[in-house]
């Protein structure tokens, strides 16, 4: 069975070798992107639905005059990940206003906020884009953060609920209805085709969703598709469907913007000795960017610490907000907040438990530290470093130039998935990573699935398809270890140096053990050596990579449902779900907090609902 390739993503072939190893790191999410000069200026702000994609795509296609103009001055580039494609359009309007970058096309500054304005005292109210004075008659709903934004949320409800949106003059001299009726934008009240009644049912749902009350319109929407399908009006409730989904996806527009004052949102993480704090900087509700910074501290200093050390010295000399949320609660809090309010000449409050809007921004936070940090790892310099040390632990007469490492995925032995991963003097070698899926074999039987992938991956090595590696890791103990021997010795490849590296007797990262054939005790290396860190990055992201094409091998042969293999979802729920969102396919486009909004669904459940439909990535 062939091995399965990783998704393509443009090689960045024309990228300056300093931007290279920038490039490597770039996650495939989707999120924000800042190209800067080499003063570190932002040139350019662009939003993508999967980052390494799209920014490798400046270096890897033909380009018009003025981006290459722009790529020739790119000295380094910035990503915030986003959970949505939706909060990566947002936070990127958010940037542009606020950074002008001089390759983006700048809106100008009216110095007001955009509004929708429904003109209630009509029979027949029209929706309209609006900015100013809001004394005037009718309903106003916002403010947005862009007029981009409100043009956006105008299109979603045309489609959602027919409102007219055309100017009063074009709507009284109609005498046949207009193209927006054609193509079910308009249910045609200029020519009297819908009663004030039934159009009142639109205007009164337009309301409900721009007062935010999405949840209780989605209700009353997931209810008529009921009772449509159930009339076997299928066409019907197909429309219902999509306007639920619709709703969903407009309703993520404000994970990343709202109404919540000023605030930083501080979120740190550490792995292999290095530590990253993250701040997002909220002004008037709306994010503005975010900002990673590397203090240095000892590895086993906690994420309270951690902050307080770095509120201490962040905010000696610039503004600090109102309200600081953190990701762990800092030490000394009181004394911190009494020294930050004294500074500031205002109350300060430093928070670490929070709901709603502010957890959502605590959650980008933190998965934006954890990309910035495995970026900082993944750099040249400090992989060159563990490079070194491995050398040395391991007693290699010159730096391994190519390493491979493998593991073994499966559920109760079902759809075996084994993978290869492979590591070079620069890093991860992604496009030379390979899945292979294991047939023929005892369900759960680990060896006999490390020989079979050992062999067919080696025997193409022999055939000159791929490279013979200096160094090669198996993903487990003594055992995993002695079936890849056998293997290797029977292809005549008995040269490749084959590391086994299992857990330690307590399991935590920095205790794993390291076994070479024919010795009986393994080797241990310090928890803070960055040999191990080296080690432990390369098994992880095998680890990683094989889970992937488990997951998705799983997903193609089963025919039930995802959420009837999740615990803690039973009949009325996995109903109460697909009633919410329309369908399976609503509810994988969802977010945490969609999720948690369905009755009996906890915060914590929804999240593993999330995590069912979204396997991890490829990528470095």
């Amino acid at each position: 069975m062939a091995a399965a390739d990783l998704d393509a993503v443009p090689e960045p072939v024309g990228a300056p070798v300093d931007l290279r190893e920038r490039l490597a790191q770039i996650p495939q999410s989707p999120g924000v992107y800042r190209m800067l000069d080499a003063a570190g200026t932002v040139l350019y702000v662009g939003k993508a639905k999967n980052l390494k994609r799209r920014v490798g795509s400046y270096f890897s296609r033909a380009l018009n005059q003025r981006l290459v103009v722009m790529v020739g001055q790119i000295a380094d580039i910035e990503v915030t990940v986003t959970r949505t494609e939706g909060e990566a359009l947002l936070l990127e309007s958010n940037l542009i206003k606020s950074l002008k970058p001089r390759f983006n096309v700048l809106l100008r500054d009216d110095k007001s906020y955009p509004y929708i304005h429904l003109s209630t005292q009509d029979p027949f109210p029209r929706l309209a884009f609006y900015r100013g004075s809001r004394k005037g008659p009718g309903r106003f709903f916002g403010p947005y953060p862009s007029a981009s934004a409100v043009r956006e949320t105008l299109q979603l409800l045309q489609r959602l609920f027919p409102v007219r949106q055309c100017e009063d003059s074009f709507y009284r001299t109609r005498s046949r209805p207009c193209l927006q009726y054609q193509i079910k934008r308009c249910t045609g009240p200029c020519v009297g085709l819908v009663s004030e009644a039934v159009y009142a049912e639109d205007v009164a749902y337009t309301i409900k969703f721009l007062d935010g009350r999405t949840q209780e319109v989605i209700g009353e929407l997931a209810t008529a598709m009921e009772q449509a399908a159930a009339d076997l009006a299928f066409e019907r409730a197909a429309v219902l469907r999509d306007q639920i989904a619709t709703l969903q996806r407009i309703q993520e527009r404000q994970y990343v913007s709202g109404e919540g004052g000023d605030l930083d949102i501080i979120a740190a993480a550490q792995e292999g000795g290095v530590h990253c704090v993250q701040v997002f900087f909220i002004r008037g509700g709306r994010n503005l960017g975010n900002k990673a910074f590397f203090p240095l501290a000892p590895e086993e200093t906690d994420e309270g610490t951690l902050i307080a050390g770095f509120l201490t010295q962040f905010y000696v000399d610039k503004q600090i907000p109102v309200e600081l949320v953190c990701s762990a609660e800092p030490d000394d809090l009181d004394l911190l907040e009494s020294a930050l309010a004294e500074q500031a000449g205002h109350r300060v409050q430093i928070k670490s438990r929070v709901r709603a809007e502010r957890a959502r921004w605590l959650e980008m936070a933190r998965g934006n530290a954890q990309v910035a940090l495995k970026s900082r790892l993944g750099s040249q310099a400090g992989y060159a470093r563990r490079l070194t040390a491995l050398r040395e632990a391991l007693d290699l007469p010159e730096l391994p130039r190519r390493m491979e490492c493998f593991d073994i995925s499966h559920t109760l032995g079902e759809r075996t998935v084994a993978s290869c991963v492979v590591f070079d003097d620069a890093g991860p070698r992604t496009s030379d990573y390979r899945r292979f899926n294991i047939a023929g074999i005892v369900p759960g039987d680990d060896y006999g699935a490390m020989s079979q992938v050992l062999t067919r991956r080696y025997t193409r090595v022999k055939e000159g398809e791929y490279p013979v590696p200096d160094l090669v890791f198996i993903d487990g103990g003594r055992g995993q270890l002695g079936a890849a021997a056998q293997a290797v010795e029977e292809l005549g490849l008995g040269a490749i140096l084959l590391v086994g590296v299992s857990k330690g007797p307590d399991r935590r990262p920095g205790t794993e053990q390291l076994w070479l054939l024919g010795q009986g005790t393994p080797v241990i290396l310090p928890a803070d050596s960055p040999a191990m860190h080296l080690v432990q990055q390369i098994r992880d992201e095998a680890h990683r990579f094989a889970i992937t094409g488990h997951r998705q091998q799983r997903a193609k042969v089963r025919t039930a449902s995802v959420l009837e293999e999740i615990a803690g979802v039973g009949p009325k729920r996995r109903q109460q779900l697909l009633r919410a969102f329309g369908g399976l396919r609503g509810l994988a486009r969802a977010g945490v907090e969609d999720i948690a909004r369905v009755a009996g669904i906890s915060r914590e459940l929804a999240a593993r609902i999330h995590d069912a439909f979204h396997l991890d990535t490829p990528g470095p």
